[in-house]
C-alpha cells in the first residue's frame, strides 16, 4: 500500500491526479486543501481510498502530523498561489505560500528521516523571459515578476534539498493547464467559456498577443503519475522535466477557437491591455520526458476545449461573473 499526499488537491490538477491515482487500489490518497468550498466538493466523486483533509500546507505542524499519522510515502506538492495578478497584488502572501510553504514540506520530509519522494509543481514561468526558441531543462531559472520569482526560488530550493540532504525530488515545469474542474475565473479559459455561456463578452487583460503552451489537465496528470512511479523504482535523487504542448498559441487565437466551438463569434472579447507583469512568449521543449518516461500530450486543443465546455455547461449554476 502506498500512501500519497497531494497538496492543493482540490484544484484543477490535484483533483485530476487524485482521481487517476484512486483507480489503483494499492494507493491511499490524502488530499490537503485549505479551500473547503462546497462548490468544489459538489463536483467531485472520489473512491473510498481518497481522504480529504482541510488544512494549510504553510503550517509545518499540519504537514508533519499528516506525514506521521498516515505514514506518507509520496508527496505531490501542487498547493500554491497560482495567478500572476494575485501574486503581483499580494507578494507577501505569494512568497509565504510558494516559497516558505515549499520549504515547510521539504523540512518535514527531511526531519521525518523517511524515504519520501517529493514531486514539486514548478512552472514554465520559473525560466523567465524566453531568450531562445524553447526552454530546455538545463536553462537557468531567471524569473523577474513576483509569481515567476516565487517559482524560480522554490524550484532551486527543492533542487538544493535533493543535492544537499539526499531527498528524492522530482520537478515538473508545465505550461498553462486547462480542463474540467477549474474554478478560478481569473484564468483565461474558464473566464472565456463562462462569459460566453452567459452571453457576455470576455475581457482580456493582455493585448491578446501573449504566447503560451496550453495543455489539457489529463495529460499533465499522467506526467506527474509517471514521474512518481519512476521515482519509486529509481535511486536517482533529482529528476526535472518540462511538460509542454504541441499547441503553442497566441491568446487571441485560443479565444477564437473557444468562440468557434461555442458558436459565439458575435461575442468578440474586450481587450483591456493592462497587463504589464507577464512574460510575452513561452514554449517548453519536452523531448526529455518523452525519451525517459514515454510521455507526450495526447489531447488536442479542440477536443480538450470541447470536454472543458461540456463540464462548465453541466455546472454552470455554480459560477458567477
Amino acid at each position: 500500500m502506498k500512501n500519497i499526499l497531494v497538496t492543493g488537491g482540490l484544484g484543477i490538477l490535484g483533483r485530476s491526479i487524485s482521481i487517476k491515482l484512486s483507480k489503483n487500489s494499492r494507493y491511499k490518497i490524502y488530499i490537503l486543501d485549505k479551500d473547503n468550498s462546497k462548490k468544489k466538493i459538489k463536483t467531485l466523486i472520489f473512491k473510498s481510498n481518497v481522504k480529504i483533509i482541510i488544512g494549510d500546507f504553510t503550517h509545518k505542524k499540519v504537514i508533519s502530523k499528516i506525514i506521521k499519522d498516515y505514514n506518507i510515502n509520496d508527496v505531490i506538492h501542487l498547493g500554491a498561489t497560482t495567478q500572476v495578478l494575485e501574486a503581483f497584488n499580494k507578494p507577501d502572501l505569494t512568497y509565504k505560500n510558494n516559497l516558505f510553504g515549499t520549504i515547510n514540506i521539504l523540512e518535514c520530509i527531511r526531519k521525518s528521516k523517511k524515504n519520501i519522494n517529493l514531486i514539486y509543481s514548478s512552472s514554465d514561468k520559473a525560466y523567465g523571459e524566453l531568450k531562445k526558441k524553447e526552454y530546455f531543462e538545463n536553462f537557468p531559472l531567471k524569473g523577474d515578476f513576483t509569481y515567476d520569482v516565487s517559482k524560480s526560488s522554490s524550484d532551486l530550493i527543492a533542487q538544493s534539498y535533493a543535492k544537499t540532504y539526499k531527498i528524492s525530488v522530482g520537478i515538473i515545469r508545465s505550461g498553462n493547464i486547462y480542463g474540467p474542474g477549474d474554478f478560478n475565473m481569473d484564468r483565461l479559459i474558464p473566464h472565456v467559456i463562462i462569459s460566453c455561456l452567459k452571453n457576455k463578452k470576455p475581457i482580456l487583460r493582455s493585448n491578446g498577443k501573449l504566447i503560451r503552451d496550453y495543455i489539457y489537465v489529463e495529460d499533465v496528470a499522467k506526467a506527474y503519475i509517471s514521474l512518481m512511479q519512476y521515482m519509486n523504482k529509481s535511486e536517482e535523487k533529482l529528476k526535472i522535466y518540462n511538460v509542454g504542448s504541441k499547441e503553442n498559441l497566441m491568446v487571441i487565437d485560443l479565444v477564437n477557437i473557444i468562440l468557434n466551438i461555442l458558436n459565439k463569434n458575435n461575442l468578440k472579447p474586450k481587450i483591456k491591455n493592462i497587463s504589464t507583469v507577464e512574460i510575452k512568449k513561452q514554449k517548453l521543449n519536452y523531448r526529455k520526458i518523452k525519451k525517459d518516461l514515454n510521455w507526450e500530450p495526447k489531447v488536442n486543443i479542440y477536443d480538450g476545449i470541447k470536454e472543458t465546455v461540456k463540464w462548465y455547461k453541466k455546472y454552470l449554476k455554480l459560477f458567477n461573473l
